[in-house]
């Protein structure tokens, strides 16, 4: 268990992001969840780009998102970012999304991430360098 504070990153709601009734559109969300999960990969000196592509790959195997409160155009945001569960090949993590003016929570969700070979398309054990850089983020 770590007693690191979570990564953090902030971002704004976007008039793209909005549907019909002014608030985010669900799938918005998971861009601006993806965005914090690449910040948090980089800032792990650890970004999907410089991983083993030719060898091994990362899809996304589970997601999952709460809306709890509204969050439109121009809204500043900030993101939270934690590890949930650290497996053999897989990790999940763990996304807060907090209305900067007010700190509420205003959405939650979690990624479950795969490491997979490119070769046989099945679950890799993870490396051992990620394995070892995500473990102080679990929580």
């Amino acid at each position: 268990m770590s007693t690191r504070a979570p990564f953090a990153w902030r971002s704004r709601i976007r008039f793209v992001d909005t549907d019909a009734s002014g608030r985010i559109h669900y799938t918005a969300l998971f861009r601006h969840l993806e965005a914090a999960e690449d910040e948090f990969m980089r800032s792990l000196e650890f970004p999907y780009s410089e991983r083993e592509p030719a060898t091994l790959s990362y899809p996304r195997v589970h997601v999952e998102a709460n809306y709890l409160a509204a969050l439109t155009y121009d809204d500043p945001i900030y993101i939270t970012v934690a590890v949930s569960k650290l497996g053999a090949s897989s990790y999940t993590l763990e996304f807060n999304v907090y209305l900067e003016e007010t700190s509420e929570v205003a959405a939650s969700g979690i990624v479950t991430v795969v490491c997979m070979s490119t070769r046989t398309q099945k679950a890799h054990p993870l490396p051992d360098d990620l394995r070892d850089a995500l473990s102080p983020h679990r929580v």
